[in-house]
């Protein structure tokens, strides 16, 4: 199916209907806090506070107010976006019900059922949402800490590290080294990074054919491969280098004061360095203690509901729920499943099983945009793949500009559908 900017509106107004019965908390309404305004925290406040229709009290606390998108982010490091395009504010929601504070969340008391500000707020709850996003794992690229992100920025929090890596790829010399230290699974937006490569391919190309992109890669394998490595072929041959773990690619140091990566204990100069290091559940999922061994919250499958506090439910990346990628389409289709689990229990509206879905889309080159995807439901055990779908190598020209195309109404719809 062609998804457009209304189809995707309308299908998730479809997935979000309920049946509305009276308040069961008597005169007072419930209250739902949610923490972090992205595609899973702002999704499900709007939800909330839309289908209950006032029945439930709904407050977003989210540190920027003005909120920049992770998802379509490489397209401005391509010069295909403006850094604009991917900024939204908060006063969508706002106008829908939901009390919109611009701080940062800095304690849960689960027991107490209270939240803390940096700002010395207290807030109390009936049920708390979490949507953090991600934090990184301290050593996961040895040599690399927060300390050198203005060095070698990561640029995987939309924002200012966006803007740095962009600015320094545009600075970087005649026949210059570009190098990525890809991820290790799992992590944010599995074809992520290399969408990003062909992205800074596209860039480069334009100013300095010359360079040189090597790619330093802990994974044997990573999604679309034979896609992105078709892509690169045909639109930068000869200036991407991938390096797996069988060559080095796991065996990574990187040096930021003398712009240096040491692979396999080689030394190499280079002249751009994004490090995209180890990553886990945001920092306020582990200081509520709903997080695991693992790093990530594990959670219901048919809810999202936290496996650690029946009065929590964590979203989108944060959470460890089973097939699903770390996705904004996925974060924004556990937000509805959420939010309607949450109604049911607070205004005993009418739940109907949890069904998810998820598209990622990529543009390799201009117009030359690929996707996969998959539809999924809730087992005893996790979230799992019932039918999944693939763009294929040898695709013509007009049917990856559709799916190019494609994906612009659906960034259309999903912020319309996060931020109102």
């Amino acid at each position: 199916m062609t998804l457009s900017r209304r189809t995707f509106l309308a299908t998730g107004l479809a997935a979000g209907s309920v049946l509305h019965a009276p308040v069961v908390f008597g005169q007072s309404r419930p209250k739902v806090v949610v923490i972090g305004g992205g595609a899973g925290g702002g999704t499900a406040a709007r939800y909330l506070a839309k289908d209950s229709k006032g029945a439930i009290d709904v407050t977003l606390i989210e540190a920027n107010p003005i909120y920049t998108t992770c998802f379509f982010s490489n397209l401005y490091l391509g010069g295909f976006r403006d850094f604009e395009s991917l900024q939204h504010g908060y006063d969508g929601l706002a106008a829908s019900g939901v009390t919109v504070i611009n701080d940062t969340a800095t304690a849960v008391d689960r027991q107490a059922r209270t939240v803390t500000l940096a700002g010395g707020q207290v807030l109390s709850y009936d049920r708390l949402v979490l949507s953090p996003g991600i934090d990184f794992k301290d050593g996961s690229v040895p040599g690399w800490s927060l300390a050198d992100a203005e060095v070698m920025p990561h640029a995987y929090k939309a924002g200012p590290q966006t803007q740095l890596l962009k600015k320094m790829v545009e600075a970087m010399p005649a026949g210059g080294t570009f190098a990525m230290v890809a991820p290790p699974n799992p992590y944010r937006c599995p074809p992520g990074p290399y969408e990003r490569i062909s992205m800074v391919a596209h860039l480069l190309k334009q100013s300095n054919p010359t360079a040189k992109i090597l790619v330093l890669d802990p994974k044997d394998k990573y999604s679309k491969q034979a896609l992105f490595e078709e892509g690169w072929q045909r639109h930068y041959d000869g200036m991407v280098t991938w390096v797996g773990p069988d060559f080095g690619g796991g065996s990574v140091e990187v040096r930021p004061a003398a712009m240096e990566v040491v692979v396999d204990g080689e030394v190499q100069k280079v002249d751009v360095c994004n490090v995209i290091p180890g990553q886990m559940a945001g920092k306020i999922a582990q200081i509520a203690g709903v997080t695991d061994d693992s790093g990530w919250a594990p959670v219901d499958p048919a809810s999202m509901q936290s496996k650690l506090d029946a009065n929590v439910w964590v979203l989108g990346d944060s959470s460890a729920q089973g097939d699903m990628p770390k996705s904004a389409f996925s974060a924004n289709s556990q937000a509805k499943v959420a939010a309607m689990a949450i109604r049911g229990e607070l205004t005993g509206s009418r739940t109907f099983p949890a069904k998810y879905s998820n598209t990622c889309w990529s543009l390799i080159a201009p117009e030359d945009g690929v996707k996969v995807g998959a539809s999924y439901e809730p087992t005893p055990d996790k979230i799992a793949s019932v039918h999944s779908f693939i763009s294929q190598t040898g695709e013509d020209a007009a049917l990856r500009k559709v799916t190019f195309e494609e994906s612009l109404g659906w960034y259309a719809g999903i912020t319309a559908d996060i931020f109102g």
